[in-house]
């Protein structure tokens, strides 16, 4: 029953994925987390797994477990998988393997686990409960886990998309800190002002994968889109949308470092080794930056640019959510578990321990002074102030996503103009969509 129609959407595409995601949400993949054990299974006895794939929320998240353990006399072993092989436990356990009994869902995968009898309906759990206040929760968020009027996770955090910068290199080159005033046109101005002729530094980079916490918001800040509001048809060939690439397709060749060493290297790499002055960046990568001595002594953050044509500053947001495998050996346990992670309680605490932004109502505010290495103000900002896009998603979105960012790629690489890739990505996009 679960396999009915999972197997034939592809699942093993999305491994080329990369979230910056992804958190997330909430998407942010840790890669240098440990690998998947391929023996793992629900606990049994009174004992439960949780799976999660950043292990820079992992001390957070264990705090709030062992309260819970205390409370309930349940133990829960937790677990950082690897991106890649997070999803690829999850699809051996949907094709009748072992599955971990709680874990955390993306917006990316939520329709086809969903869909297929793979994640525990918990839509009469949250009725009965007397420690939930479900309208505390973002509805766009609320939304990404409910199908067919039941609800399958519930909303762990809420992410957005702020700018950091270089302090060090902003006053080596006598520029002013970015700000609320700037526009597209002032970032990509200092992007090539902080770009050395050398090759010793550049103003910014992106990769076609850094979509999230990328060229994403340009595209919707400059007016264009990636998806129809119905999930029917790509926005890919929408002119705003090839404007704002033919924009970061300009940046890409005045100020940022070749394809291949950001392709190779990784965005944040670049940041964290000094070779990039700014870099748009997901809030879940909070809890690992300030870990970073180089950042901590260098870098701060700042709200993204708006576009001077729309005037919009626009944020995308996404939250994951955490939902339980549907065969599970302790059902009573993983549902508990749930409801304890998502009280206003629990919520509150994820957020002050600088887990990452909670997905409650309000209780972000206490994420934000969860350090003073860096002001975090801004993500506070771009959630509250700016003009927020959920992340865009249909059933098979990863599918897409990654043809998307192959399109891209071929224009990153000169083989092909920007409109000649967006063009073809919104073919293959539509495609794709008209299957589902």
């Amino acid at each position: 029953m679960i396999k009915k129609k999972l197997l034939g959407l592809a699942l093993s595409s999305m491994m080329v994925l990369s979230l910056a995601a992804c958190g997330g949400s909430s998407g942010g993949a840790d890669k240098s987390s440990a690998a998947a054990d391929s023996s793992q299974s629900g606990g049994e006895g009174g004992k439960i797994t949780v799976a999660i794939w950043d292990n820079g929320q992992k001390p957070g998240l264990q705090e709030i477990i062992n309260d819970f353990t205390a409370e309930t006399g349940y133990q829960v072993d937790l677990q950082v998988i690897s991106w890649d092989a997070y999803w690829t436990l999850l699809e051996a356990g949907a094709s009748g393997g072992d599955m971990p009994d709680v874990f955390w869902m993306h917006s990316n995968e939520s329709q086809k686990y969903m869909e297929n009898d793979i994640l525990m309906d918990l839509t009469d759990k949250i009725k009965a409960s007397d420690k939930l206040e479900m309208d505390k929760f973002p509805e766009d968020v609320k939304e990404l886990y409910v199908s067919d009027g039941k609800t399958y996770a519930i909303p762990k955090d809420v992410d957005t998309i702020a700018l950091w910068y270089n302090k060090t290199m902003f006053d080596e080159a006598g520029l002013a800190y970015p700000d609320e005033n700037w526009t597209w046109d002032d970032y990509y101005d200092a992007a090539v002002k902080l770009t050395k002729p050398d090759g010793s530094q550049f103003g910014t980079a992106m990769n076609p994968s850094n979509n999230q916490d990328g060229w994403y918001n340009i595209v919707y800040s400059m007016g264009g889109k990636v998806i129809s509001d119905d999930k029917k048809k790509s926005g890919m060939d929408d002119p705003n949308t090839i404007k704002a690439m033919e924009f970061v397709d300009k940046l890409r060749k005045d100020a940022m470092p070749d394809a291949t060493v950001m392709s190779e290297t990784g965005t944040d790499v670049l940041l964290q080794s000094g070779k990039i002055a700014m870099l748009p960046q997901g809030s879940w990568m909070v809890a690992p930056f300030k870990e970073n001595e180089y950042l901590v002594a260098n870098c701060d953050v700042a709200v993204l640019p708006k576009d001077a044509t729309t005037g919009k500053r626009v944020s995308l947001y996404n939250g994951l959510g955490w939902a339980a495998n549907a065969g599970t050996k302790n059902p009573e346990a993983a549902w508990k578990l749930i409801e304890w992670f998502s009280t206003k309680d629990n919520q509150e605490k994820q957020a002050k321990l600088g887990v990452t932004m909670a997905a409650y109502e309000g209780v972000s505010d206490l994420w934000k002074n969860n350090t003073d290495k860096f002001n975090l103000e801004p993500y506070l900002t771009m959630l509250n102030d700016s003009d927020l896009v959920i992340r865009p998603h249909s059933r098979a979105t990863v599918v897409w996503e990654n043809k998307n960012t192959a399109n891209l790629v071929e224009a990153w690489s000169n083989k092909v103009s920007i409109d000649e890739a967006c063009k073809k990505a919104a073919s293959d996009m539509n495609e794709l969509l008209s299957q589902e």
